[in-house]
């Protein structure tokens, strides 16, 4: 299993809390900063075939505004695994700024029989 990975992106306009719808402003959205670190997250597993993660908790503060067109990067640690249940460090940065940081927990899952239970 990895255990550290970071993802390099740019704030592009669908990334926009203006076009997000969650919030006025022409920055990175908080639901898309909080997307990009669930990705990194998924990022550090290496899962059976068969298997997935989802997330059940996210903990984080947006402590920075991003505007268009900035680099942003995402790092997702593993703190503790056990058994199933996934922790997480992660953080995101323009540049040397710390814009974002908090915990992610996930869980490992049957893909088959967790689509079934929501599907049934």
């Amino acid at each position: 299993m990895k255990q550290t990975v970071t993802l390099h992106t740019i704030v592009e306009k669908a990334h926009l809390a203006s076009t997000m719808k969650s919030g006025s402003l022409d920055v990175l959205a908080t639901p898309q900063m909080i997307a990009w670190m669930e990705q990194a997250a998924c990022m550090c597993l290496k899962l059976e075939e068969g298997q997935t993660s989802v997330g059940i908790a996210m903990n984080v503060t947006h402590d920075a505004p991003s505007p268009l067109g900035a680099e942003i990067t995402i790092q997702a640690t593993v703190t503790e695994q056990k058994g199933r249940i996934i922790h997480y460090e992660v953080k995101a940065y323009q540049g040397d700024t710390c814009i974002g940081k908090g915990e992610h927990t996930r869980c490992i899952v049957n893909s088959d029989k967790f689509l079934a239970k929501v599907y049934k």
